[in-house]
C-alpha cells in the first residue's frame, strides 16, 4: 500500500507546506522582477529620436576655403567720418571700413559700384550717394582676416540730395550744431550701426 510522504521534522506538516509555498512565491517574484528589468515598461520611449545637441558652430558662419567669395555674414562694415564735429563751411570726409571677421582670406567686390552712403537727420533722409553717382566701378579684392580695409574718403558737400537735382544747385542743410548720422552698405551688406557727427 502506498503512503503519502509528509515533510519530516518536528513541526506539523502544514508549517513545512507554508514554507515551501513562500519559497515558491519568492522565486516567482524574482522571475517577474527579471522580466520587468529586461522588458522595461518605459522602453517604448527609447525608440524616439533624441534631438541633436545644439551645435554652437551652427550660429558661426562657415569659414570656407582660402580665396573663396566672402560670406556676407563675416563682413563687418563701419561708417567713417574724419571728425566728430565740423566748423562752419568744412565738408565732412566720409568713407567706410570693411573687415573680414572670418578665419580665412576671402574675396569681395569693394568697388564704388557696390558702395553706398546714407546721411540722415533724425528720421529725415538727407543725402544718398546713389542719387548722383557717376563712373561707378567694380573692384574685386582679397580681404585678409581681421585686417580692416578703409575706402577712399570723399567730401559730402553738406547739401540734401535727390536724383532729380544732380545738375542743379542745392541748398545747404541746417548747421549750427545739428546732428547727422552716416550709415553705409556694400552690396547687400549693411553697417550694424551708424556714425553721428555735428555740423556747426
Amino acid at each position: 500500500m502506498s503512503t503519502v510522504r509528509n515533510p519530516v521534522g518536528p513541526q506539523p506538516p502544514s508549517v513545512y507546506w507554508r514554507r515551501r509555498l513562500l519559497v515558491l512565491l519568492g522565486l516567482i517574484a524574482v522571475v517577474v522582477i527579471i522580466v520587468l528589468i529586461i522588458a522595461r515598461p518605459g522602453a517604448e520611449n527609447t525608440g524616439r529620436e533624441t534631438p541633436a545637441p545644439s551645435n554652437s558652430a551652427s550660429s558661426t558662419p562657415a569659414a570656407g576655403e582660402e580665396g573663396d567669395p566672402c560670406n556676407p555674414a563675416v563682413i563687418q562694415l563701419e561708417p567713417v567720418t574724419d571728425a566728430a564735429t565740423y566748423a562752419s563751411g568744412v565738408q565732412p570726409q566720409i568713407s567706410m571700413s570693411i573687415t573680414n571677421t572670418g578665419s580665412v582670406a576671402c574675396t569681395l567686390d569693394v568697388g564704388t559700384a557696390e558702395q553706398a552712403y546714407f546721411i540722415v537727420s533724425g528720421s529725415d533722409p538727407i543725402w544718398n550717394s546713389r542719387d548722383c553717382q557717376q563712373n561707378a566701378t567694380s573692384l574685386e579684392m582679397e580681404l585678409e582676416p581681421n585686417e580692416p580695409l578703409t575706402t577712399t574718403p570723399f567730401a559730402w558737400d553738406r547739401t540734401r540730395s535727390a536724383a532729380d537735382t544732380c545738375a542743379a544747385a542745392r541748398p545747404e542743410v541746417i548747421a549750427g550744431g545739428a546732428t547727422y548720422r552716416l550709415s553705409v552698405t556694400l552690396g547687400d551688406i549693411e553697417s550694424a550701426e551708424d556714425t553721428p557727427f555735428i555740423l556747426n
